[in-house]
């Protein structure tokens, strides 16, 4: 039961980090191309199947970043965990994590999704704004 049952939950652990890293550089630019619109990266089933356990179940999971942190609970998820430590551990999407809250999905046909929040937020606030401003003044132009 010692070394074996160790080096097991050790694998499990870490067993997709190689795929997430292997995508690393072009998460990295969605995320900064995510204050546009929201993202989705197209991946390769087989990358997971391999580096897994080869079954199915469990692709899909979303981490809710906020203030540079993991705000839900992932640790159920190998593959989730396995990403969010990945992308915590690169400066620049640590970075982009302490100014901007992202949510970033996997659905099971293995779509990687990536929300910037900050850019929602800000067309909340907009619109707002553009709300308030019109009650106030009957000059604005409305085409």
């Amino acid at each position: 039961m010692g070394s074996a049952s160790i080096f097991a939950e050790s694998k499990s652990k870490f067993m997709y980090t190689q795929v997430w890293t292997k995508y690393l550089p072009i998460i990295r630019i969605l995320l900064k191309r995510s204050a546009a619109a929201e993202q989705t990266l197209d991946m390769n089933r087989i990358d997971f199947e391999r580096a897994g356990s080869g079954r199915k179940a469990g692709y899909k999971f979303i981490i809710e970043f906020r203030k540079g942190r993991v705000s839900n609970l992932i640790s159920s998820s190998p593959l989730a965990s396995n990403l969010a430590a990945v992308l915590l551990q690169d400066a620049v999407v640590k970075d982009l994590f302490q100014k901007v809250d992202y949510d970033i999905s996997l659905n099971t046909r293995f779509q990687l999704h990536i929300k910037n929040l900050s850019s929602e937020q800000g067309a909340l606030q907009e619109a707002d704004h553009v709300a308030s401003s019109g009650s106030d003044s009957s000059d604005s132009s409305s085409n």
